[in-house]
C-alpha cells in the first residue's frame, strides 16, 4: 500500500476514519477484500504470491496497515514479506505494544516499512527506520513511502482534502473519500521527493492514485469505525462498479 490517510477522533459518528490506496504492479496476483478461509476472523485483501496482506480488520476490531518506505539502495531480494506483518497482528491477540516491542527487533528481517496498528483504545505507529513505537494522538495524518506525515504533495494533498470531507455530512463522506482517492494529478517537479529511483518515476509516482503502464493503483479502502464497535470496510477496485462492502459490530469495543 503506498498511501494511507486517516482521521482519528475528528468525526462526532467515526472516531476512526482510514482511506487507502494500495499500489502494486498489475502481474502481482491479489484476492480482493474478503473474509479469509484459513483465518474467517480476518477481514482483509490478499496477496496471493505471499500469503500476506497491506491493510485490513478482524472482527475483535483490530486494524492493521503496512507501507513499504521507498527506498532502492537498501532493498534486499532475499528479505522476508512485509505483508506478512499486517496478516500476524490481524491473527493474533497480543497488544500493540507487546506486538511492535517484539517486532522492533526483527525489522531488520524486512525491507523499510511503516505499519499502523489498532487494538481497543490504542492507536500506534511503528517505523522501521526508527524501531521506534509512537501512539497516535487524536488529528489528521497521512502516509505513504516514508514516515508518518513526511510532506510528500500526495500526502499533503491527501490531508488537505481530508479535512475539508470531515466538514461534510456523514451521507456524503464515503463519496468524497472515493474521490479523494481518485485524486490523479501530478505534483510539480519542485515538489518532488528525491529518493532514488529517477526524475520521471517520481513523477508518475507523485498522484494519489497511480496510473502507469504496468503499475498503479489496485484497490482503495475504506474504514470508517463507529464508537459502538460498529465497522464499515469498502474495497473498490479499479473499476468505479468493483465495489466490496462489509458491515459487523466487533466483539470488542476497539474505539473505546
Amino acid at each position: 500500500m503506498c498511501l494511507l490517510v486517516m482521521a482519528y477522533q475528528c468525526h462526532p459518528e467515526f472516531p476512526l476514519i482510514v482511506a487507502a490506496n494500495r499500489d502494486e504492479f498489475f502481474s502481482r496476483p491479489t484476492a480482493a477484500a474478503d473474509y479469509w478461509t484459513d483465518h474467517p476472523n480476518v477481514l482483509a485483501g490478499r496477496d496471493l504470491e505471499q500469503g500476506g496482506t497491506w491493510m485490513g480488520v478482524n472482527k475483535n476490531g483490530r486494524f492493521a496497515a503496512l507501507t513499504n518506505v521507498r527506498d532502492p539502495s537498501s532493498f534486499r531480494s532475499s528479505a522476508k514479506s512485509r505483508g506478512h506483518i499486517v496478516s500476524r497482528f490481524l491473527t493474533g491477540s497480543h497488544t500493540p505494544t507487546d506486538f511492535l516491542d517484539n517486532l522492533a527487533s526483527e525489522a531488520d528481517d524486512y525491507n523499510g516499512f511503516n505499519l499502523i496498528v489498532r487494538s481497543n483504545d490504542l492507536l500506534t505507529y511503528f517505523g522501521s527506520a526508527t524501531k521506534k513505537t509512537v501512539p497516535i494522538a487524536p488529528g489528521i495524518y497521512g502516509l505513504s513511502n516514508d514516515q508518518l506525515d513526511t510532506p510528500w504533495p500526495k500526502v499533503v494533498r491527501a490531508k488537505k482534502n481530508l479535512e475539508s470531507t470531515l466538514r461534510e455530512s456523514s451521507d456524503m463522506l464515503e463519496k468524497r473519500l472515493f474521490a479523494l482517492l481518485s485524486d490523479d494529478s501530478l505534483a510539480s517537479d519542485g515538489e518532488l521527493p528525491d529518493t532514488g529511483v529517477g526524475l520521471e518515476k517520481e513523477r508518475w509516482l507523485s498522484p494519489i492514485f497511480i496510473r502507469a503502464e504496468n503499475y498503479g493503483t489496485r484497490c482503495s479502502t475504506l474504514l470508517l469505525a463507529k464508537h459502538d464497535g460498529e465497522i464499515h470496510y469498502i474495497e473498490r477496485g479499479v473499476n468505479a462498479d468493483s465495489l466490496r462492502r462489509f458491515s459487523f459490530k466487533a466483539t470488542t469495543n476497539a474505539t473505546s
